[in-house]
């Protein structure tokens, strides 16, 4: 990654432009997340003429971990899922579900440690992160192939968490500079990646 050499620093900040940077790019890259707290949900993906279902991990930040796109919703699919999520991120403290069945066994299996927390309610910090996605799944008149789905929503959310930074968390000069360093970031990744 290329940076500029002469950055301001950003106000409220105790590290330079540079390192700030740098961790973000480096955050967004190699999907770095210390949580230990994933909350898991599936929702029915239209994809031609038959439901697919797009399983969704995030952690305790809201940050994407991992999708999948599956033919079917029960506790081998759900493994499957989880087994990958395992591989990349580790043991889970907290696993939250809703009340799907299909996740009580892997979970104990996969996940022994895991404090397993199945309640409609708990998981309504997933639930809004649909909405994105579904109203550009409307604007493309709805995905056409299974491979086409999974390349959308795999470099969608990716970006979204990029470009669509917390605003609720944040006053409208630091948005401001949030979103101008992701483009900012962006323009650099394109840059490496023509190069």
């Amino acid at each position: 990654m290329k940076i500029p050499t002469a950055m301001t620093r950003l106000k409220g900040f105790r590290f330079p432009r540079e390192i700030i940077s740098y961790a973000v790019w480096a955050y967004n890259r190699f999907a770095l997340s210390a949580a230990d707290k994933w909350h898991l949900e599936d929702v029915v993906v239209p994809i031609g003429v038959t439901k697919h279902w797009l399983w969704l991990a995030v952690d305790a930040n809201c940050d994407v971990l991992d999708i999948l796109v599956q033919k079917h919703r029960n506790a081998k699919a759900a493994r499957r899922f989880l087994t990958d999520l395992i591989a990349h991120f580790g043991q889970p403290r907290v696993v939250v579900t809703d009340k799907l069945r299909s996740y009580i066994k892997p979970i104990k299996h996969l996940a022994r440690n895991a404090d397993h927390r199945a309640h409609k309610g708990l998981n309504n910090r997933i639930e809004g992160l649909h909405r994105p996605t579904r109203k550009r799944e409307k604007l493309m008149g709805r995905f056409k192939s299974l491979r086409q789905a999974l390349r959308f929503l795999t470099a969608h959310d990716l970006i979204n968490t990029i470009f669509r930074p917390r605003r609720y968390r944040l006053s409208a000069l630091s948005y401001s500079f949030a979103r101008s360093d992701a483009f900012d970031l962006w323009k650099s990744y394109t840059l490496e990646m023509t190069a």
